[in-house]
């Protein structure tokens, strides 16, 4: 487990310089107030959904995909206002990074803190059923304020990125576990602690099942929740956060424990974890990431692509 952002000399190389200057104007910004920053993500997001063919092209599938009866008038005001969300999300992520603890307090609301502290007390795990809702990386450092926990992840290929995420995503909680290292979540699930989990991504077709997502009925996904509720001896709470409305803070939300979860079949359980990722969706569709190409990965190998 990762507890520690490790610095190195090599950092400083010429070649990482231009990285640094880029971080050295993201962490300018935190003194802007958050409604000053979001309006300066909201003209990124539009920016980007001017250069990002290919990321518009993956956005408004996914929409025509999940949502079919809705219309026309519908998917392009929810496409706009992706992009405008994933904008602003730039900001959400720099202010969970380098607010202060202070900072994040007077700018967030929690709800449903009872539900882990029963789990915790009962001597159970907590595995926190996420999606990945755009300010994510904020939901993290908010929980971090009530109980820090232990995040799972994917080391960034950059080193500098590798040091900024970790140091980062440290700043309120335990420590970090590589998204591969399975025997690591589930000994910090049954000491017992908490960890973040997200089963809403195309991982390909090693341990996915297909099953429908929103109006597709074939999304590969993985059934690793079955896996670590079992053998984590852990309880799963979906979560979720959003920025509110007004865009002057954030709230997150932790429900309670799925009841009878995990099941006797690994298939309904995915089933029934992809039915509450819905539910979270649905609650804040335009703070979704619809630019990953969720449903890449096809039931029969070499089947035509559902981006083309």
């Amino acid at each position: 487990m990762v507890e520690k952002a490790e610095f190195s000399s090599d950092l400083y190389h010429p070649k990482h310089w231009p990285m640094w200057f880029g971080v050295l104007l993201m962490r300018t910004t935190i003194l802007l107030p958050l409604r000053w920053q979001m309006k300066m993500g909201s003209a990124i997001g539009h920016l980007v959904k001017k250069l990002a063919k290919g990321r518009v092209h993956t956005a408004r599938r996914n929409i025509d995909l999940c949502f079919p009866d809705m219309s026309e008038t519908d998917k392009q005001q929810l496409l706009d206002s992706t992009f405008e969300e994933t904008g602003k999300a730039l900001f959400d992520t720099i202010n969970a990074w380098w607010w202060s603890n202070e900072r994040v307090q007077q700018h967030m609301t929690i709800k449903g803190t009872e539900h882990v502290s029963n789990s915790l007390d009962n001597g159970k795990g907590v595995i926190l059923f996420a999606v990945h809702c755009l300010p994510l990386e904020m939901g993290a450092r908010i929980f971090g304020q009530f109980a820090p926990g232990i995040g799972v992840y994917r080391p960034h290929n950059n080193p500098v990125m590798e040091y900024l995420q970790v140091k980062g995503r440290l700043r309120s909680n335990k420590g970090l576990v590589p998204k591969r290292d399975v025997r690591q979540m589930i000994r910090s699930l049954r000491s017992p602690d908490v960890i973040w989990y997200t089963a809403d991504q195309d991982f390909g077709r090693s341990s996915a099942v297909f099953i429908p997502f929103f109006a597709v009925p074939d999304a590969a996904t993985i059934t690793g929740a079955t896996s670590l509720a079992r053998l984590g001896k852990a309880n799963v709470l979906p979560f979720f956060v959003e920025r509110n409305a007004d865009d002057t803070g954030y709230n997150l939300e932790i429900m309670p424990a799925l009841d009878n979860f995990p099941g006797d079949n690994e298939t309904d359980d995915a089933i029934r974890g992809n039915q509450v990722v819905e539910q979270l969706i649905n609650r804040n569709r335009s703070q979704y990431m619809w630019l990953h190409r969720r449903f890449k990965t096809r039931p029969v190998k070499g089947s035509p692509s559902l981006y083309k």
